[in-house]
Order: C-alpha cells, then sequence, then structure tokens
C-alpha cells in the first residue's frame, strides 16, 4: 500500500492568523466555526498537513478544496484520484493520503466511560479491555480502529454499527500506533 502519514504534534505551535491566510477560504470559514483556540489551531494543523501531503507528494500547490459524499466524508473536488482522511486530537493532529481509499483517526489516551464501552464495543472487545493492562489504552486503541475503519468506508459515527464494526468481511489492514509519553494513539486502514 503506497500511502503518505503527515503527523503534527505540536499543533499549540500554529499562528492562527498565518493559517487563516494560508488555507482556502472553505477551510477558514470552517476553522472560524470553532469558538476555542485550541481547536481552531487543531483543524487548521490537519489542513495543513493535507496541503503538505498534496504538495510533496503530487506537487498540488493550491490549497484544496472538498467537495462531501451524501454520506458526509471529504474529497478533493479537482483530483478525485487522491484519497485523503484527517483527524486531530488535543495533542496531534494527522493526515493520510493515497491513491486508494484510506481511513484515520486519532484519540487521546484518557479515562474511559463504562456506558460508552457498553455501547461501542461487542462482549468480545468488553472482555478484552477489562484483561488489559491498561484498560484505557485498550480502549482508544479499539476506537480508533473503529473509527478509521467507518471514516474509511465513507459512513458516519453510528453507535448500532460501532459493536461489530471491526468484524466486517472486506481486506483490510490495520497500523496502529500508541504515543504513550505524549497520550495519543492513531489507527490508519486501508485496503489489501
Amino acid at each position: 500500500m503506497n500511502y503518505e502519514l503527515y503527523i503534527d504534534e505540536h499543533p499549540e505551535r500554529i499562528d492562527i492568523m498565518a493559517a487563516l491566510a494560508a488555507v482556502s477560504s472553505q477551510r477558514r470559514e470552517y476553522a472560524l466555526r470553532y469558538r476555542k483556540e485550541q481547536d481552531r489551531r487543531l483543524c487548521l494543523s490537519a489542513y495543513l498537513l493535507l496541503q503538505k501531503a498534496l504538495q510533496e507528494a503530487y506537487g498540488i500547490i493550491e490549497p484544496p478544496i472538498f467537495s462531501f459524499t451524501p454520506q458526509g466524508k471529504p474529497f478533493l473536488k479537482d483530483h478525485s484520484n487522491i484519497h485523503f482522511n484527517l483527524s486531530h486530537c488535543r495533542q496531534a493532529a494527522v493526515c493520510v493520503v493515497s491513491h486508494r481509499p484510506v481511513g484515520i483517526d486519532i484519540e487521546s489516551i484518557d479515562a474511559y466511560d463504562p456506558e460508552l464501552i457498553a455501547a461501542t464495543m461487542s462482549d468480545k472487545e468488553q472482555d478484552m479491555i477489562a484483561k488489559a493492562s491498561s484498560p484505557p489504552l485498550a480502549f482508544i486503541r479499539l476506537w480508533t480502529q473503529k473509527e478509521s475503519l467507518l471514516k474509511f468506508l465513507g459512513q458516519g459515527l453510528a453507535a448500532e454499527s460501532l459493536r461489530s464494526i471491526l468484524d466486517i468481511d472486506i481486506p483490510h489492514r490495520f497500523i496502529t500506533h500508541e504515543n504513550v509519553a505524549l497520550g495519543y494513539v492513531y489507527s490508519l486502514v486501508f485496503s489489501v
């Protein structure tokens, strides 16, 4: 699988005004919808990673404009042959680009809510989390795999599909990276 992965572990360093000037008007409007400065930085960081990826991997220098599938999955309006996915959490932003569909999710390693686990994890997964040496890490690992797979498939986040989504019968592969020191986990999924 050919893909390019970009990560920004210091989104707090983003100069919001400079970033707003560097992105498309579409992304600028989207970023300005966030009320908190940190959320604006994360939104801009993920998009800037996409701009960098498109420039380095494909020679595309203009800020990308998104179109959206009926399910809400973004794609590049003028480059529909290039697939991408963005995600961010408090600690980092991440972007993946490829010639084939991809999905990525990054999440903070936090304490978890047992009700959320019951609603989103299969019985087998709940047992695995309970027996893990670090239940919060085990939960976030599974959560990022589930969410990245839903994004890969172009589906929305729905609790009824979350319980069994990892049992889907399509050829795919996950790469999951844990950065315990910085407090995040990301999962990348692509077809094989």
